[in-house]
């Protein structure tokens, strides 16, 4: 159990509700945000009373605006590619120096109306190192929880069979994210290096979504030999 508050800013989404199910599970205090502070209220409720079904007594999920949300200690930023840079112009100014930003964005085709399984160039390498360009001085820019599948961290009843690769300059702040990590039953820590490197972590995406697809399944991601 953890008293720990975690922020997911666009958080009414699917990516964002499963992350927010599974560490409110665990004990977590969690704060969605969303561009429309009324829709995150009613979805925060929502989630409470799932939780509640499953056992959980008293669940600590609110809802409010991406910017109210944005002022904590832990940012998880779960919006669609075609949303991310809109949405850290408006949560900048709630960012705190020192605050630990979980970019989970991925650059997908759908942002530009193509396929999933296809990627798009970012002129900064990587939707999280754009991200970086982006977040104000001070705050830590990590990647991770790109490769979890939104209808696998739903499912409650079952473990989440996914490593997660998380990116970043800094080490300390990259093991930051590890209990975050493994608050989520089935998921594995793995250091994936320096941010650059979530260009190949993002790109994955795009291959597991097309597994998905062709076999009807839901597919994650494992490291072997660690």
């Amino acid at each position: 159990m953890s008293n720990q508050r975690i922020s997911i800013i666009g958080g009414t989404g699917d990516q964002g509700q499963g992350l927010a199910l599974r560490w409110a599970k665990m004990g977590y205090q969690v704060v969605i945000g969303s561009r429309d502070a009324e829709r995150a209220t009613k979805a925060a409720a929502e989630m409470c009373t799932l939780l509640k079904e499953n056992g959980v007594e008293s669940p600590l999920i609110e809802g409010m605006s991406n910017a109210a949300a944005a002022d904590c200690g832990i940012v998880v930023l779960t919006v669609p590619f075609a949303a991310q840079i809109g949405t850290l112009k408006d949560i900048r100014d709630s960012l705190k120096p020192g605050a630990l930003l979980v970019d989970v964005t991925v650059p997908l085709e759908p942002a530009v109306g193509g396929k999933p399984t296809r990627m798009l160039g970012v002129w900064a390498g990587s939707a999280a190192e754009q991200c970086a360009e982006m977040a104000p001085q001070g705050v830590r820019v990590i990647s991770a929880f790109q490769n979890v599948g939104a209808a696998a961290l739903a499912d409650l009843s079952h473990e989440v069979d996914c490593d997660i690769i998380v990116c970043g300059d800094d080490k300390a702040s990259r093991e930051s994210v590890k209990p975050l990590v493994e608050a989520i039953p089935g998921c594995r820590y793995v250091d994936g290096g320096l941010l650059a490197n979530s260009r190949i972590v993002e790109s994955l995406t795009a291959l597991l979504i097309g597994f998905n697809i062709r076999h009807k399944a839901h597919t994650g991601l494992r490291i072997t030999g660690l």
